[in-house]
């Protein structure tokens, strides 16, 4: 575990961008090999956007990685956070409990404030109007949105009180599940809802991406599904029924538009459609 620690404290970017380019290649072949929907789609063009908004959500991680390095290296010369207060533990547990409470700061509180600030469910929604979800999708956050969710990192670095080898660790982590959880492939029900019970799994997470409420406010969570299950937003739909995108914002050729997403988080605010949670959709 230590020399994990010790390689996560000084990874370089080189291999960070190996993690990113090539866990989207592998779920992209699996993608072919066993898929979840038979999509009729241009795949590479369908790609396009969702490949651009990966690329500036990586240029703004990158400009504000000083931020991280500095705030990392704060708490930990004054012993401040959760996990600098705590008992003594094992190496292994104080690395699980930085990168589960990472999670539920850096991600799923992230996530809920996005879906219930109306601004920045505009912003958001970017990340919503993709029609034929897929490992691509894991990373169309518009450049606001990759901001906003920097911040909400960078608060849960100084109330966890995590190392930057912690905090690279949840990054790496968080990228390969975002690819998986959004990767359209089809997985075993059974395997999936028992890996639903500790871990964010395909199934659960395309829920949030059915089109309508109240599927789309739940399951926010990006690598634990312990945050959902416990504070209530934990939903189930079979995965046959669901439809993807958002309901007031049906245009599927303008939801594929580059110009169009850039201005999405712009546009006028349109109230969502509620589902009756009995209606047999």
């Amino acid at each position: 575990m230590e020399s994990i620690i010790d390689y996560f404290e000084t990874i370089p970017s080189l291999h960070r961008s190996i993690i990113l380019v090539g866990g989207i290649a592998f779920f992209w072949m699996l993608e072919g090999a066993a898929p979840l929907f038979q999509f009729k789609y241009h795949k590479w063009r369908h790609a396009i956007p969702n490949f651009f908004f990966t690329a500036t959500t990586a240029l703004v991680n990158l400009l504000l990685a000083f931020l991280l390095f500095k705030t990392a290296n704060w708490v930990q010369a004054h012993n401040f956070g959760i996990l600098n207060w705590l008992p003594e533990m094992p190496l292994w547990l104080y690395a699980l409990l930085g990168v589960l409470l990472l999670d539920f700061f850096g991600a799923y509180l992230a996530h809920y404030v996005e879906h219930k600030v109306k601004p920045l469910w505009m912003v958001h929604l970017v990340h919503h109007t993709d029609h034929n979800v897929d490992t691509t999708t894991a990373n169309r956050h518009h450049p606001i949105e990759s901001v906003i969710r920097f911040v909400f990192t960078l608060f849960g670095v100084v109330v966890i009180g995590t190392p930057i080898a912690l905090v690279f660790i949840y990054q790496s982590l968080s990228v390969v599940f975002t690819q998986w959880t959004h990767a359209n492939i089809k997985m075993p029900k059974r395997l999936d809802t028992f890996l639903s019970y500790f871990f964010v799994s395909p199934d659960m997470h395309k829920v949030h991406h059915h089109y309508m409420l109240p599927y789309t406010d739940s399951n926010y969570g990006n690598i634990f599904s312990i945050w959902d299950r416990l504070l209530g937003t934990y939903m189930e739909l079979d995965r046959d029924k669901l439809v993807y995108g958002v309901d007031v914002f049906p245009n599927e050729e303008e939801n594929g538009n580059l110009g169009n997403l850039l201005t999405q988080p712009f546009q006028k605010y349109k109230k969502p459609t509620i589902l009756p949670i009995n209606e047999d959709l």
